[in-house]
């Protein structure tokens, strides 16, 4: 058989439009979600935050993604030949069946759906969810990507969404505790303290810092509590630098008095 009747055969035809029915896939897909991601990249398109766009965008996607790989498939299984009437007819029953055995998809798809619908978290919040801490990558209807500290992506299912705790609405915390062992006097410590946090200042403290004083005393150590509200996601980076600067003052007064 040589080329030209090969290509003649009913069997290459439907492979290549098969093929054919998939390339366009591919391309109509990421022209779709470009033209998605374009869309929802322009501040005056929808007034909400840059977050609740980017879970929209996320979402739209998704829903995009699965409406066009649906098409694909019915155009594939009429290339086939098979006759999508009686398909389309028994999807009810054959949906019914299924669905004893796909409880887990429906749990995934209701949540996800509450979970945008109340706003509970959004693209980039700061979140502990399903037992997972970290970064919020893409909200779907049926998994929640969440990017852990260590860069681990999470693929949490929905379902195991019991309860959120989003840390990213409104100001945050830093909480700062200073050991002091037993052998330092604890009102020296305290004013050491209170010196070292005098005129202290970063960007992105919203008030404080302020020494609340003793929180513990075990008889061994002493700690003592500073706190300071600040932006958020900056809390880290405002207790580091409070550390830093407590460290310091106590180095210069241990060489003081060594001079």
């Amino acid at each position: 058989m040589n080329v030209n009747e090969w290509l003649s055969h009913p069997l290459a035809q439907i492979v290549w439009k098969i093929v054919l029915v998939v390339v366009i896939f591919f391309i109509v897909r990421a022209l779709g979600r470009k033209l998605i991601a374009r869309a929802f990249n322009r501040p005056q398109t929808i007034r909400a935050s840059q977050a609740r766009l980017n879970t929209l965008k996320s979402l739209t996607q998704n829903v995009f993604s699965y409406v066009l790989l649906f098409i694909v498939a019915m155009t594939i299984l009429e290339i086939l030949g098979f006759n999508l009437g009686p398909i389309l007819a028994g999807a009810g029953v054959v949906g019914l069946a299924v669905g004893f055995g796909a409880q887990g998809l429906v749990s995934d798809v209701v949540t996800g759906f509450f979970l945008l619908l109340e706003r509970q978290l959004e693209v980039g919040d700061y979140v502990s969810a399903g037992g997972v801490d970290g970064i919020v990558e893409e909200l779907g209807f049926r998994t929640t990507l969440i990017r852990g500290f260590d860069g681990t992506l999470h693929y949490v299912p929905n379902r195991n969404i019991a309860n959120v705790d989003n840390h990213s609405r409104g100001n945050m915390r830093a909480l700062v505790d200073i050991s002091i062992p037993a052998g330092q006097k604890t009102d020296e410590s305290l004013a050491m303290v209170k010196e070292a946090l005098e005129g202290f200042s970063h960007p992105a403290i919203v008030s404080g810092p302020e020494v609340l004083g003793v929180e513990s005393d075990d008889l061994a150590t002493t700690t003592i509590r500073v706190i300071a509200k600040t932006e958020n996601m900056e809390q880290w980076a405002v207790e580091r630098e409070i550390r830093k600067v407590i460290r310091q003052r106590h180095d210069a007064l241990s060489q003081s008095e060594n001079d």
